[in-house]
């Protein structure tokens, strides 16, 4: 069962209709009972990063959530700030992350960047995978997703990444350490790459 953690950010509605679409059984998760039969967990989030932990942390879901995935190893994948927060910190906020992909999310510099408005980084960008990771099966390089950030994850571990895009520079845009996955682009915008991409995550 594929269950989508409403923690009060994200477009929940949109990861629902994609997975109709595509005829996979889903859920929302809305508190931990919700969570005990998830076999796969979608972590959206928009907006900042402590605004985004401090939900999650009064959502009653983050004990299960650490116990789902650290211990049970189901599969999650974060999606924009659900990426962002996987890390144990930002220069965002002040708050801890959820610290599940060691790394620092880290605000673009401006100085690198030529396109205006510099900030956020918004619209369609190409991702260039790294390897051959299941999560990309079926997705070619005119793949294209969409975006809408500020910062982005810095991993300390290159190995963690599992594709990047350019904007002023390459940054992570897709992670990977075992069961845990994070895109930084918003795959229930992003037309039928978006919904390949899910589809490929369902069926990890």
């Amino acid at each position: 069962m594929i269950t989508i953690i409403n923690y009060g950010l994200g477009n929940i509605k949109a990861f629902g209709n994609v997975y109709k679409r595509l005829n996979m059984p889903f859920s929302i998760a809305e508190n931990a009972i919700d969570l005990e039969n998830a076999s796969k967990l979608l972590l959206p989030g928009v907006g900042a990063f402590d605004h985004a932990m401090t939900l999650l942390n009064q959502s009653g879901m983050r004990e299960i959530l650490d116990e789902l995935v650290l211990e049970r190893n189901v599969h999650v994948m974060g999606i924009c700030v659900g990426m962002q927060i996987l890390a144990p910190s930002s220069e965002e906020g002040k708050m801890p992350g959820l610290g599940w992909i060691d790394g620092e999310v880290k605000r673009f510099d401006t100085s690198k960047l030529t396109s205006k408005p510099h900030l956020p980084h918004m619209g369609w960008n190409n991702i260039d995978p790294i390897g051959n990771n299941n999560l990309f099966n079926n997705l070619d390089k005119e793949s294209r997703f969409y975006f809408l950030h500020s910062y982005y994850f810095e991993c300390h571990n290159k190995d963690d990444v599992i594709a990047v895009t350019d904007y002023g520079g390459e940054f992570a845009s897709a992670v990977n350490v075992g069961n845990i996955y994070g895109v930084q682009f918003h795959p229930e915008k992003s037309h039928q790459w978006g919904i390949q991409l899910l589809k490929n995550f369902g069926e990890l």
